[in-house]
């Protein structure tokens, strides 16, 4: 059993249109999560889950495969990532391929690289772990953030930590919105992508955008562009 890399990429985004393959530093975006895919020697296949012609064209561009078309009822609003990961490793295994370990991979991860790939993939084995993700770290403890109400009044979320220092809470973190590497049993076990095992390397605020907006997408491009400078800088 090999590795697979699955690339998740609906069609129809209302908020940023085709932001999936926008271009983005002068290629589409989902192209940095292929390339990648295919650059750190991991993945025995490379495949984008689609509902769109227009997305699946430019993926096979890059080198993916479409080896089917995302089903009618992983393509709305409301389906989950762990449903259309399973629709696709149910897909291979139902056509003589199975896998030992998966990547889901977001079509608009810019930042994704082969190293970041290869540590999430060597303490996946390391640790026996169930899964791996990227984090990134909250700028600010959210032990002290407030909850605001409809007339903006606001109050503590957590009122016994109003009078602590930030610096003598503890750190919290959240998804970067990159990848997920994971174990195909214990996924088809749980039904998801954050298990009891599940393990993170740590990735900076700098190195992680989510895009929701225009103005999500002009961050993570001068993001993007910083990120770029900074590795040249320390090659």
């Amino acid at each position: 059993m090999g590795n697979i890399a699955i690339i998740t990429a609906r069609g129809g985004s209302k908020r940023v249109p085709l932001k999936n393959i926008r271009s983005f530093h002068g290629i589409p975006i989902i192209g940095y999560g292929i390339k990648a895919a295919k650059a750190c020697g991991l993945f025995d296949e490379v495949m984008v889950s689609t509902d769109s012609e227009e997305i699946a064209e430019v993926s096979r561009s890059f080198g993916a495969n479409i080896p089917f078309m995302r089903s009618q009822k992983n393509s709305d609003d409301i389906s989950t990532t762990a449903e259309v990961v399973r629709e696709v490793l149910e897909w291979y295994w139902k056509n003589g391929k199975r896998f030992k370990y998966a990547c889901c991979i977001y079509p608009t991860a810019a930042f994704i690289t082969p190293p970041k790939l290869n540590q999430a993939y060597e303490l996946l084995n390391k640790e026996s772990a169930d899964s791996v993700l990227p984090v990134v770290k909250f700028g600010f403890p959210i032990w002290r953030s407030f909850k605001m109400e409809d007339n903006y009044a606001v109050e503590y979320n957590w009122p016994e930590f109003a009078q602590k220092r930030s610096q003598d809470l503890p750190a919290t973190f959240h998804d970067s919105g990159q990848f997920y590497f994971f174990n195909v049993q214990r996924f088809f076990e749980t039904g998801t992508l954050i298990m009891k095992n599940t393990r993170a390397i740590e990735v900076s605020d700098m190195e992680a955008q989510d895009i929701d907006t225009e103005g999500d997408w002009r961050l993570a491009e001068t993001k993007y562009a910083l990120f770029v400078n900074n590795n040249l800088r320390t090659k």
